[in-house]
């Protein structure tokens, strides 16, 4: 079974047992979070939501806290000799999806 859900402004599509990352979210490892479905695939039978699939739900628990990938940025100005390098890591938590349900 898979499911579509919306988290941290984004939409991931996920089976059982998958390991995700999403922006910061409330909670300490272990903790579980409800999502709301929007799509549900089981086999051939496909449920569209409208926004959501009624009674439909996957439930995550929290891994761990932790930052993403480094991303680095560089400034540049010709003719002056002025050069700078900056970089950022996105805080992230990582959750693995432990059963999708239907409604």
């Amino acid at each position: 079974m898979q499911a579509i859900v919306r988290a941290g402004g984004h939409q991931f599509m996920l089976t059982e047992g998958q390991e995700f990352d999403v922006g910061t979210l409330d909670g300490e490892p272990g903790d579980t979070i409800d999502f709301d479905v929007l799509l549900l695939i089981d086999g051939m039978d496909v449920e569209v939501g409208e926004p959501t699939v009624p009674g439909a739900s996957l439930r995550a628990r929290i891994a761990q806290h932790g930052k993403g990938p480094k991303l680095r940025f560089m400034k540049y100005k010709n003719k002056v000799r002025y050069r700078r390098t900056l970089g950022h890591r996105q805080p992230v938590t990582r959750l693995i999806v432990e059963s999708i349900t239907k409604g």
